[in-house]
């Protein structure tokens, strides 16, 4: 949708180029856009052109349209997801400390290394897309951080668990380590663009979040044992 638009970089020598003429090389264009329905107009000073035909434009919206649907279902099925069967009890694992040492230290490092080239294509939806560009890159962002985090606390989480609780802290984990990035990366005034040190943050982040996770099932099993006693 983006592409179909005047570069946001450089609008008047988009314009100047597909809907302008030679003398208009190098003059600045009062440039609308719109995105649903997705226009975008152009003005040298003799009259609005319009930058894309009405054919892909009624395209461009029918695809925005069943993108949206998708999206809003996948976020119902997800938060659906967190209210669902909670499946079998897991019996805690005969040497627990390794098992949080593991997701402590591999968890991690697996994230850190998810979290790298995030902030490639961080850039590249940013500077290709625009706005919309950031907006899809945060949320496949949130969605993939999450994911990971529920592949790592069924792998290495704490015991006993259910595959409700897996899904649960993951997700929580996956984002909670994007909203310290994001928030950290605001703070420093380099947004929209994600750094490099966002690796090694998103790393400590997570570490931190599981450290967390794991001492509050030591306390909740502390308790239960307390209240059975």
């Amino acid at each position: 949708m983006t592409s179909s638009q005047p570069n946001w970089f450089d609008p008047s020598e988009a314009c100047a180029k597909k809907v302008g003429s030679y003398d208009d090389l190098g003059n600045s264009a009062e440039v609308h856009t719109s995105w649903f329905p997705p226009s975008a107009t152009c003005d040298f000073g003799h009259g609005a052109v319009q930058y894309m035909s009405t054919t892909r434009s009624v395209l461009l919206s029918i695809i925005g349209v069943v993108s949206l649907v998708v999206l809003v279902t996948g976020l119902v099925l997800t938060v659906r997801r967190f209210s669902g069967e909670p499946g079998p009890l897991r019996p805690a694992d005969k040497d627990l400390k390794r098992r949080r040492r593991n997701q402590l230290t591999f968890g991690a490092l697996d994230v850190g290394l998810a979290v790298a080239p995030l902030t490639f294509f961080n850039a590249v939806a940013i500077v290709l897309g625009g706005l919309p560009g950031g907006v899809l890159c945060i949320l496949a962002s949130l969605a993939g951080l999450s994911a990971l985090g529920v592949v790592l606390d069924r792998h290495m989480g704490p015991l006993p668990s259910t595959e409700l609780d897996s899904r649960r802290r993951g997700t929580i984990a996956g984002i909670t380590v994007y909203g310290v990035i994001f928030a950290a990366t605001a703070l420093s005034g380099q947004l929209p663009f994600l750094r490099l040190w966002a690796v090694p943050l998103g790393a400590v982040a997570y570490a931190a979040i599981v450290a967390f996770q794991w001492s509050r099932q030591s306390t909740s099993e502390a308790s239960q044992a307390q209240y059975s006693g």
